[in-house]
């Protein structure tokens, strides 16, 4: 399943008896990396204003207390495979039923499945980590050589002070990296930074202590030994230039999802900053009930378009760019000797300019997906 060979046609032998497939106008680029979804949630439809986050997050909730495990299976199946009609190959998928290291295991997929764990109340974090490591155990099993299994302590309104670091120690102990929405709202903002917003009303009509307050999200992470070179930390928009600071120096990389933060007002993350002062990013979908689709080459061209990106800058961070971002580079994310074969084939047509071309592409482009050299998706 790993590539042998890379060159024109002519200058690389077949070895005998392997088929050959040409592809007249496309592009054949490296499997595409999308390095933030949520596939349990695939066939969800927002029933709530998505600029409204706090009345978004509560449908949400209640959307899937009434979907089965089961549910959450076929849902993972549908969404991966909608990932790779997109060209996709890699995710870096959040959720707390497990359902995607399954259907990712089962499908010889590729990617990082972090497992959330959850408990605002500080009193409750033994209980909490208590439970996420019975339940990693239970999902070891659906580790391979190309499925990882890692931690997301959630977010700074469903995660309190202790467990972030216990969590985060306990994942690094293990071996596992770490993934967390951070810096997301104004509303996670204001929690942290002076108890105000609709998670502190939250917070104190289920009488739980509010934050001693004067922290910025990263700040509040960094306080808590979060922020690390395997640490993800998945939208970052509410940055100010310590955040900056703080993100580069740890080594965390960003999960940018371009659609996601306008479709929730959240505003833009700072892209171009990340990107001069060093900071490893990828671009990311987030779930179908943020942006309808899992279509990466739509965020790519937002992001290019938000920050000033040429294509071959915006298609890198949903290629080797993003794998970096994961830790994956080695395996992933460009056409090379000894990577994994995991190819997307695109329909351009004749262009001037291919990286353009494929930049622009629609979900109807694609015309093959590969997996370790084995098509998974076809027009």
């Amino acid at each position: 399943g790993r590539i042998a060979a890379v060159g024109p046609d002519a200058d690389v032998p077949s070895p005998p008896g392997i088929p050959a497939e040409h592809y007249a106008g496309a592009a054949i680029i490296p499997g595409l990396v999308n390095s933030h979804t949520h596939l349990e949630l695939t066939g969800l439809v927002s029933r709530a204003d998505p600029a409204d986050f706090f009345a978004w997050i509560s449908d949400l909730r209640a959307q899937k207390a009434a979907r089965t495990s089961a549910d959450f299976l076929t849902a993972a199946a549908r969404g991966l495979a909608d990932c790779f009609a997109a060209g996709v190959t890699t995710v870096a998928d959040t959720g707390d039923t497990g359902s995607v290291i399954e259907v990712l295991a089962g499908a010889n997929g590729s990617g990082i499945a972090y497992h959330e764990v959850f408990g605002p109340e500080a009193a409750d974090a033994a209980a909490s980590m208590a439970a996420l490591a019975a339940r990693v155990a239970q999902l070891r099993r659906f580790e391979t050589p190309r499925v990882r299994l890692g931690v997301s302590p959630h977010a700074p309104y469903s995660v309190s002070g202790p467990l972030y670091r216990a969590a985060a120690a306990w994942a690094r102990h293990e071996g596992m990296p770490i993934a967390v929405h951070i810096a997301e709202s104004r509303g996670e903002t204001s929690l942290l930074a002076d108890g105000s917003g609709p998670f502190a009303d939250m917070w104190v009509r289920r009488g739980i202590r509010l934050p001693p307050g004067g922290h910025s999200p990263i700040a509040w992470l960094n306080q808590h030994e979060v922020l690390g070179a395997t640490t993800l930390c998945i939208h970052a928009v509410q940055v100010n230039e310590d955040d900056l600071v703080r993100i580069r120096m740890s080594g965390a990389a960003v999960a940018h999802c371009p659609r996601s933060n306008d479709a929730h007002r959240h505003g833009a993350a700072p892209l171009a900053r990340f990107l001069a002062s060093g900071v490893r990013v990828g671009f990311g979908t987030d779930s179908v009930l943020s942006t309808g689709d899992l279509d990466l080459m739509t965020d790519a061209r937002a992001a290019a378009r938000n920050a000033g990106l040429d294509a071959p800058a915006a298609l890198n961070l949903c290629t080797l760019g993003a794998a970096a971002a994961l830790g994956l580079q080695t395996e992933v994310g460009s056409i090379e000797g000894g990577k994994w074969a995991d190819l997307a084939v695109f329909e351009i047509g004749a262009v001037s300019d291919p990286v353009e071309a494929v930049l622009a592409s629609d979900l109807g482009s694609v015309r093959t997906t590969y997996m370790g050299g084995r098509p998974v998706y076809r027009r």
